[in-house]
């Protein structure tokens, strides 16, 4: 049996790899999942979402050279998609403070600013006075490095 392109077969994962899955199609012919191919979410570990030995419906997306390439995301419709087995965990971000740097460059202390009561443009005003300050501190030292401690 030949396989064409666009057909959904089913098959059996015979191997699995860090760039995907190798399946045993039901003609006996062994083709590749890519990792990118095996489910529509961010997929970092292929042996989360796929076992040895598991039954699968996949797409043959090309044929090149006697290498077929499959895919479960795309065969979703007429098969179930592969799910990984334990849920992603959402990652909840805690909002920070801002820092402002406070002192020479040499002392590293850093401290916070409450600018809840400024207004926007206030608070653009200090950064951009803050910047300025930055930026004269980094040429007045990177000029004296570059002169070897002299200036002409």
């Amino acid at each position: 049996m030949q396989v064409e392109v666009g057909s959904i077969l089913g098959g059996k994962v015979t191997g699995i790899v860090a760039f995907g899955a190798f399946v045993e199609l039901e003609n006996g012919s062994t083709g590749l999942i890519h990792i990118s191919e095996i489910s529509s979410e961010f997929v970092d570990d292929v042996s989360k979402y796929l076992k040895i030995g598991q039954e699968v419906r996949v797409k043959v997306v090309s044929v090149e050279n006697n290498k077929i390439g499959l895919s479960i995301k795309k065969a979703g419709d007429n098969g179930v998609e592969a799910k990984p087995d334990k849920p992603r965990e959402k990652k909840e971000h805690k909002k920070r403070a801002p820092y402002v740097f406070s002192g020479k460059p040499e002392e590293f202390e850093f401290k916070k600013t409450n600018n809840s009561d400024m207004s926007f443009e206030d608070r653009l005003q200090k950064f951009k006075q803050d910047s300025d300050e930055r930026i004269q501190d980094l040429k007045r030292n990177t000029e004296g490095r570059r002169n070897n401690g002299y200036r002409r």
